[in-house]
């Protein structure tokens, strides 16, 4: 019987029997079902760390990926010159210890970011030469304010609420935000809200959009989540702790590969999961063209809201259905332009640019040491990725060039080759990185968050409460899941 995943996922009938069948006792000889310990779904970092502590565990267990390829967002590719770009994420943080520890283990190499010399704020088509700031706490984007030609009382008054913002995200907790002080109020606010209250400028307002669509741990339009959930994402992934400190001469996505190595047959791809039916016996797990696979546990590895489209029997409680309905994937896009060497390097700039853009959210030097190529990383993100796609490729890229020409002269030009990786595009994906709670969601329904389903267990990067939408926030979540499910093993 061919079914394809959407009539499995509607299909109550074929569910109840694969229930029966699968979770009582042993197969039949006609079963072709098989055993394992813990089945994993999705092959993203989050997903191949905890099959590789649960395999290092002496656990049998098989991975599941729906796509045809295995890394989820930690993708790379060679381009022009012969050099290495991520599609998704690539840098490294000063305290992201155990993806440091990764790298070292892989036996991959690291180099420093590039952070010799000047960056532009760009400002109503003003270019500002300026030093970058070392007090996130205190710089207009990546800028030192002194450097900016505007007027002081302006400068300040956007600093104000800066501050602030970063007060605020000091008395966060973590683990448990709707516990915060104020959190009600907090999360009724949404972030445009909180500055219509106060007046904001437009400096204000575009450094607060800056960090709501351009920071690590979120991705959204100022709208679109509360004053909770930003300062929850500057508690728990700290700007001032550097988290672009450093990149890898492979690519990031080389640690995708090379742990999928390790794993060998145990990773299925083109595999999206239907279904995941459990009682107290364990799981059976239904994917590809009706397969099935029965263990004593499940890790689900992929982001909150994708959860979703994976049918539960029994369903899955109502409040943390709200809260996955609750966090929608972010809407962003890379874009990586890639030139023979890194002129801007010699013009004594690092690439590092920002300011109110008419497509770019912020540029970034990705360039390897020698500078050849050189590779300039940026990002379209929240609504511009709406109005956006709905543009012809080579209007996009004229877009694209007009900003990185605004940035950093005419040689930007004409790049050996500019990649745009569209990632809502990706139907397994749907979004880029980052997490998006929808104001309200903490305090109505977060208490749920961190709950295990039964023999199900989560983890993704959005899972941490450290570094959540890293690299070192999949790691985190991937071995706490694992270290979870290895519980009910018997």
């Amino acid at each position: 019987m061919d079914l394809s995943r959407r009539s499995l996922l509607s299909s109550g009938e074929v569910l109840a029997d694969l229930t029966a069948v699968g979770l009582n006792g042993r197969p039949s000889s006609t079963d072709s079902s098989s055993f394992v310990d813990v089945v994993v779904i999705g092959a993203g970092l989050s997903g191949l760390t905890a099959t590789r502590e649960l395999k290092r565990q002496g656990h049998r267990v098989r991975l599941l990926e729906a796509k045809d390829h295995i890394g989820g967002r930690m993708v790379n590719q060679r381009v022009a010159g012969n050099g290495v770009i991520d599609l998704g994420g690539q840098w490294g943080g000063k305290t992201h210890h155990r993806f440091r520890a990764l790298t070292d283990e892989l036996g991959l190499k690291r180099y420093p970011s590039y952070y010799d010399g000047k960056g532009i704020f760009l400002w109503n088509g003003k270019a500002h030469t300026t030093e970058l700031f070392a007090n996130f706490n205190r710089a207009i984007g990546f800028s030192n304010p002194d450097d900016i030609d505007l007027p002081i009382s302006e400068k300040e008054a956007a600093l104000k609420l800066w501050k602030e913002l970063f007060d605020i995200a000091s008395t966060i907790s973590a683990d448990q935000p709707w516990t915060s002080p104020n959190a009600e109020e907090l999360d009724a606010t949404p972030v445009s809200q909180w500055l219509a209250e106060r007046r904001a400028s437009p400096l204000a307002q575009w450094m607060f959009g800056w960090i709501c669509r351009g920071g690590g741990a979120q991705v959204f339009e100022p709208y679109e989540a509360s004053m909770l959930h930003l300062a929850w994402t500057l508690a728990v992934a700290p700007p001032q702790e550097t988290p672009e400190e450093w990149l890898l001469f492979d690519g990031a996505g080389e640690v995708a590969k090379r742990l999928a190595a390790e794993l060998g047959p145990d990773v299925l791809l083109n595999s999206p999961v239907a279904t995941i039916a459990q009682n107290e016996d364990g799981v059976l797990i239904v994917y590809g063209d009706c397969q099935t696979v029965r263990a004593q546990a499940a890790v689900v590895a992929v982001p909150p809201v994708l959860r979703l489209n994976i049918q539960f029997d029994p369903p899955l409680p109502a409040r943390f259905v709200q809260l996955m309905q609750r966090t929608p994937m972010p809407s962003k896009w890379k874009v990586l332009a890639v030139y023979p060497t890194a002129f801007w390097r010699q013009q004594g700039f690092c690439a590092a640019g920002s300011g109110n853009l008419s497509v770019l959210e912020q540029t970034a030097d990705a360039c390897p040491p020698s500078g050849q190529p050189g590779i300039i990383a940026s990002f379209v993100s929240g609504n511009r990725v709406g109005t956006f796609s709905q543009l012809s490729d080579q209007r996009q890229r004229e877009l694209i060039l007009q900003d990185l020409v605004s940035l950093w002269g005419p040689q930007a030009a004409k790049p050996l080759e500019l990649v745009i990786k569209r990632w809502t595009e990706d139907p397994w994906q749907t979004g880029g990185y980052g997490l998006t709670r929808s104001p309200g969601a903490w305090t109505a329904f977060g208490s749920c968050w961190q709950d295990a389903f039964g023999k199900v267990f989560w983890a993704g990067t959005e899972q941490s409460t450290r570094w959540p939408g890293y690299y070192e926030g999949a790691i985190e979540a991937g071995l706490v899941s694992a270290r979870q499910a290895t519980k009910v093993l018997t």
